[in-house]
């Protein structure tokens, strides 16, 4: 069916969190603004934006700059048309934006956790020691590559694929040392197999917990945590196509330098330790006491806290209970600086650049949802357009914008559908963001952390090749999955 030129450029810029409208409103009551000049006006400085964060390698703005802009001027014209409508309540777009500052407070205390943790392992040498003893076991560019592949894919169903993406890509950044070209290829990589592996787990993703929490793939009249794993194949196939292709431009060289063995300072497996347990903890409070998984991770951000504070006051006697038997510099070394474990400070090295354009994501999109598109793009895409065409699409738009608004919108909609299409867009809504860099959690926090050699454009150039890898996973999926359409 042919979609008017309008409607599509409507569909690609404008779909993606109308959920939270609904939901920021509470009762509905809404202008509908989708004709007004306001809702134009909103999507074409929501284009400018993006296009400004996808012209970062070129303009060296930061991302979050053109997005934080743009989220200030879509709410203030919103907010500007219902001062003149008094009769649809003065507290109305008040309510909607609290929602969406809501929405990314636990996005961001979620992520600042991590990105904490992250900066604690790297300061205890973690890193270094795991990059010299890959450097060291011999094995190549081509093999790290398969290394880190491998890794992310299996990782990411337990923990989250931010996390994971960020554990590889520390990795990456210090195996790979100046070799951009290897860092860029393994970043992709790690983005897709990072994504494609948390598409089969009800935990692996955020899109993919909604669904299961949603209580939506019931087989057999009752929630079952192993349907999602129907995916599995689809999954890997996602990540292995394109991973076979890109391999064969990986540098056929090895890591120069670093062969010396790096010793992780003390503390050093404890806090890994207590990041697996905060995951867990996470996990935990979300599953069993239906609590916001942020809840598990702050309280796990505590457990870092009581060691750091552990490791400072037992600095000193444990300095001098091995001092004899070491020189103190090589001492020193590996009990590490208690002042420069301040937890504090690795909070201040977080990835605030990343952080603040969430952010500016968050409410731009949040906007665009209250203006009221919503009932215009579930018509078009799930009645016009059929089921598994719209379930397609809905992962080529998590490559534009977040899964998690575009899943949320899906599950608002509600369309009937039969379980196989369900877990079709569950998987295309966690694996479509890997078609760009800014489709994703892991790829903006990738962009952040390998600034300068994972980039949009770089991975751009790779976009078809994870496109093929797109189309086939679907291809496995409604062949294998065929008896639940």
């Amino acid at each position: 069916m042919t979609i008017p030129l309008q409607k599509f450029i409507l569909l690609l810029f404008s779909i993606a969190l109308p959920g939270i409208a609904l939901a920021s409103t509470g009762d509905g009551s809404r202008l509908d603004l989708t004709g007004h000049w306001v809702g134009y006006a909103a999507i074409g400085v929501f284009v400018v934006a993006y296009g400004l964060v996808m012209a970062e390698e070129f303009t060296h703005l930061r991302k979050s700059k053109p997005v934080i802009l743009a989220a200030g001027i879509i709410w203030a014209m919103i907010a500007l048309v219902y001062q003149s409508h008094p009769e649809m309540g003065v507290h109305v777009t008040e309510q909607a934006v609290r929602h969406n500052l809501l929405e990314y407070a636990e996005l961001m205390l979620f992520l600042l956790v991590a990105m904490t943790y992250i900066n604690a392992m790297d300061e205890r040498n973690v890193f270094e020691a795991l990059r010299s003893w890959l450097v060291r076991k011999g094995f190549g560019f081509r093999s790290l590559f398969w290394i880190t592949g491998v890794l992310a894919f299996f990782i990411s169903p337990v923990a989250d694929n931010l996390t994971t993406a960020l554990l590889m890509c520390a990795v990456v950044m210090a195996v790979g040392g100046d070799n951009t070209k290897f860092v860029l290829l393994s970043c992709i990589n790690i983005v897709v197999a990072a994504n494609a592996g948390g598409a089969f787990s009800p935990f692996g993703d955020i899109t993919t917990l909604m669904v299961w929490q949603k209580g939506i793939v019931t087989p057999r009249g009752a929630v079952d945590f192993w349907a999602f794993f129907t995916l599995f194949l689809p999954s890997v196939i996602n990540w292995l196509v394109p991973a076979a292709i890109m391999s064969l431009a990986v540098p056929n060289e090895k890591p120069v330098g670093g062969g010396n063995a790096i010793a992780m300072k003390r503390g050093a497996k404890r806090i890994m330790f207590l990041f697996l347990l905060t995951i867990t903890t996470a996990v935990s409070f979300h599953n069993f006491l239906h609590m916001p998984p942020v809840i598990g991770m702050l309280t796990g951000l505590a457990y870092l806290q009581f060691f750091g504070f552990y490791l400072k006051k037992t600095f000193h006697k444990e300095r001098t209970r091995t001092i004899e038997d070491e020189t103190e510099l090589e001492h020193d070394a590996q009990m590490g600086d208690p002042v420069a474990f301040d937890v504090f400070r690795k909070v201040a090295r977080a990835e605030w650049d990343t952080l603040l354009f969430f952010y500016g994501v968050v409410l731009c999109v949040g906007g665009l949802g209250f203006i009221g598109y919503l009932a215009l793009v579930s018509q078009m895409m799930y009645v016009d357009l059929g089921a598994t065409n719209a379930n397609v699409i809905v992962g080529l738009l998590s490559a534009i914008v977040d899964n998690i608004p575009v899943m949320f919108a899906v599950l608002t909609m509600m369309p009937d559908m039969p379980m196989g299409q369900w877990l079709l867009v569950t998987l295309t809504a966690g694996v479509g963001g890997s078609l760009l860099s800014i489709g994703s959690a892991a790829g903006v926090a990738l962009m952040g952390q390998a600034r300068g050699k994972y980039t949009f454009f770089g991975h751009l150039k790779w976009t078809p090749v994870i496109a093929l890898g797109y189309a086939v996973s679907i291809l496995a999926h409604l062949w294998i999955n065929s008896n639940q359409f």
